[in-house]
């Protein structure tokens, strides 16, 4: 029987994810990017990998858990087949509590946590101070052990060999980003290509204007992010999340922190003071990082859907088209489990969705 072939627009983290998963199941995978891989939101510097809070479970969270917990197997099996370390740990995440109420706060989602992550992870209130995480106004700090870090630009390094190992094809296009009104990605914005088979459009926060355009439903769009990396050999330590701020360290030596999330810009990939407000943040909150050079800085544009859940399904009206699109702050801890049920979806044409996350036929 010949081997079902399949079309993936768009090289981002949830496009590489879905034809790796696809090639898995033996499809002959076809991924086209507009640009190049990881020119948008999954060319990033971040990669915190991290669960919503134990408590007020719906399906949403349910799907991040079980993606969470999908991906040290996931992206060891990427490694193992493309030979290049995607930089994957799972370490953890120290939270800093500022008060009585927060306290008691984390310490009833302790308790949630021991049933709704299934044994597999914990959320403990712990004292503690060191040259990495500072101080904490309590000197108590919420520690998570789900909590995974990953290098995005690695990561989508790996997946393209690890793709092509299976004897995929991944091709960039290499045309200029959109700057305007939404592109038709269903004609002509992808210049050259001819998809075969079904096809995914994983195009990001122009794949969902278009969406949005071609249903009439405003479905998302786009937000803004500037993030930063800094030189600083912290490997072996667990991710901070102190006010909203990500501060996660790299196996390769360097420190990501990130990010602002902004609805309007100018510039859609240039930095500016929001990002030196970062920094400065950063440095206040982690001693180690005070004195260390900032050695990238990094601007771009993450799909969020209006939903705040990633739109995954049929593309209501075109058959044999489908949609992943949406995962904003939470694409690459999605990842795992994105490609796994667009995979049965596509090629099995059955798969486990949830029902907010998906598309109804427009009226």
């Amino acid at each position: 029987m010949a081997a079902a072939e399949v079309t993936v627009m768009g090289g981002g983290i949830f496009g590489l994810s879905i034809a790796f998963a696809c090639a898995c199941r033996g499809a002959r995978v076809h991924l086209i990017e507009r640009h190049r891989v990881g020119a948008g939101s999954s060319g990033g510097v971040v990669g915190a990998l991290a669960p919503h809070t134990p408590e007020n479970w719906n399906a949403k969270k349910q799907f991040q858990l079980d993606s969470l917990l999908m991906a040290e197997g996931f992206w060891a099996d990427v490694a193992r087949l493309s030979g290049i370390d995607p930089g994957y740990a799972r370490l953890g995440r120290l939270q800093p509590l500022p008060d009585e109420r927060a306290i008691a706060q984390a310490r009833r989602r302790a308790e949630e946590a021991g049933t709704l992550w299934q044994g597999q992870a914990f959320w403990r209130v712990e004292a503690g101070t060191d040259d990495w995480r500072g101080t904490s106004p309590t000197g108590l700090w919420v520690f998570d052990s789900l909590s995974a870090r990953l290098h995005p630009r690695r990561a989508a390094t790996a997946l393209v060999a690890a793709i092509r190992a299976l004897g995929g094809t991944v091709t960039e296009q290499g045309q200029p980003r959109e700057t305007g009104h939404p592109p038709d990605l269903a004609t002509n914005d992808f210049p050259d290509a001819t998809p075969t088979g079904p096809v995914i459009w994983a195009t990001g926060h122009a794949g969902l204007l278009a969406l949005s355009s071609d249903l009439g439903q405003a479905l998302g769009g786009g937000v803004k992010g500037q993030a930063a990396l800094l030189a600083c050999a912290a490997a072996s330590q667990p991710q901070l999340f102190v006010d909203g701020l990500h501060i996660v360290p790299h196996f390769d030596g360097t420190v990501a922190i990130g990010s602002t999330s902004e609805r309007e810009w100018v510039d859609p990939s240039g930095t500016d003071d929001q990002l030196d407000t970062l920094i400065a943040r950063a440095r206040a909150a982690c001693p180690l990082l005070a004195s260390a050079p900032v050695t990238d800085r990094w601007a771009g544009i993450r799909p969020r859907a209006a939903s705040r859940a990633p739109i995954l399904g049929r593309w209501p009206g075109r058959q044999g088209h489908f949609i992943a699109n949406g995962g904003f702050k939470i694409g690459f801890g999605m990842a795992p489990k994105v490609a796994d049920v667009m995979a049965d979806l596509v090629i099995n044409g059955h798969a486990d969705i949830p029902d907010g996350f998906g598309l109804k036929e427009p009226l």
